[in-house]
């Protein structure tokens, strides 16, 4: 359909626009015209051709004022010729052929008012400036108008353009920040955990001393190693190339630390593990972290219960904790849960968190996934 419309660019409001311009000219030409003169056989037919001939106009505006000013000698009104002239005016602009369509179209009518009837010479110019030079002026104005359009939509388009970059070079310069404030601070923290926990667990008094300070060290290497991976993302903006099985599979790691720290975590996992995208994946691991490390803050030496099933078309994620009255020392940012339901919205999901009835504490995050592997 649209291809059919090229002559309109693709839409039906300019075709329907041309049609009842072609239909007016048509009318208003049959009712204000005089058949009798010079030739009846020829007048209606002029009048239709020079009519129909409009339709066309934006794609030969030049040769269809040819045919309105061919059929000025029939009797046809000088309607269709300012339509047409009004035409190429506006598909041309300032050019020769814009010039020539007026001097043809003033020579024409001229001798067309000349040779009917003998007027004085400021009729012919008024006459030729109404219906000649009018629709001339009418047409550049809308040429001009047009171009000026498509030149503010281009720079508007251009300042879009311009603004996206400014906006993705502040977020990857705030990003670098970021990145080198975690490195300096965050990872040097985190060093000197893993360095001092080693040299306790050398030189520890007792076995399980030793156990708990390895297990510390294993934990702060395993932070430095997550550490360095966030800071490769934040730097390279490359995302993480852990695939979702993948991601799911290492719950288990997870939780074998947090239980060498001393918790109390059951874990219940779907077998197989269901095939997930890798967002998901890493979006339900950072759950279930988040939530054992609020149980442990919150809930110290309280069971926690981490199940991951597959229900449908749904992977649900739930950790459960029973509340206790005394939490923990260990000062919190207030932004986990905040974190964590904006990492599950945007794999797609939606969380729950809060008091259960039966007095424990319940995670309860929903993700979509594809085809289970069976």
């Amino acid at each position: 359909m649209k291809r059919w419309l090229g002559w309109w660019d693709g839409r039906i409001v300019l075709l329907a626009l041309d049609v009842a311009v072609a239909a007016a000219v048509i009318a208003v030409t049959l009712a204000g015209g005089d058949p009798r003169d010079p030739h009846p056989a020829l007048y209606v037919p002029a009048v239709v051709v020079s009519g129909l001939a409009l339709l066309a106009r934006r794609r030969w505006p030049f040769l269809m004022l040819l045919v309105a000013l061919a059929c000025l000698p029939a009797g046809v009104s000088l309607l269709p010729g300012m339509v047409a002239q009004y035409s190429v005016a506006a598909r041309y602009g300032v050019r020769v052929l814009t010039g020539v369509s007026v001097v043809t179209a003033a020579v024409a009518e001229y001798l067309l008012v000349v040779l009917r009837q003998p007027v004085s010479l400021p009729f012919v110019a008024l006459a030729l400036g109404l219906y000649v030079l009018g629709p001339a002026l009418a047409g550049l104005w809308m040429h001009q108008r047009a171009v000026l359009l498509t030149v503010l939509r281009e720079r508007a388009e251009e300042a879009e353009r311009t603004r996206t970059l400014l906006a993705d070079r502040a977020v990857f310069a705030e990003r670098r920040r970021i990145a080198r404030e975690m490195h300096d601070v965050v990872a040097h923290r985190v060093t000197a955990v893993a360095l001092q926990a080693g040299g306790l667990s050398l030189q520890a008094p007792d076995e399980q001393t030793a156990q708990a300070a390895e297990a510390i060290r294993a934990t702060s290497v395993a932070a430095l190693d997550e550490l360095r991976g966030i800071l490769r993302v934040l730097r390279d903006d490359a995302p993480s190339s852990d695939a979702g099985s993948g991601v799911l599979a290492s719950l288990e790691h997870l939780v074998d630390e947090v239980v060498a720290t001393g918790a109390r975590v059951e874990l219940t996992l779907p077998d197989p593990l269901p095939a997930v995208p890798g967002q998901v994946g890493r979006a339900v691991y950072r759950v279930v972290q988040e939530a054992l490390t609020n149980a442990g803050k919150h809930a110290p030496h309280a069971a926690v219960g981490v199940r991951l099933d597959v229900s449908g078309e749904q992977l649900v994620v739930e950790v459960t904790n029973r509340l206790t009255p005394h939490g923990s020392t260990v000062p919190g940012s207030g932004y986990g849960l905040v974190g964590m339901r904006e990492r599950v919205e945007l794999a797609g999901g939606d969380l729950r968190t809060g008091p259960t009835g039966d007095g424990r504490f319940q995670v309860l995050a929903r993700f979509p996934v594809g085809v289970v592997e069976r």
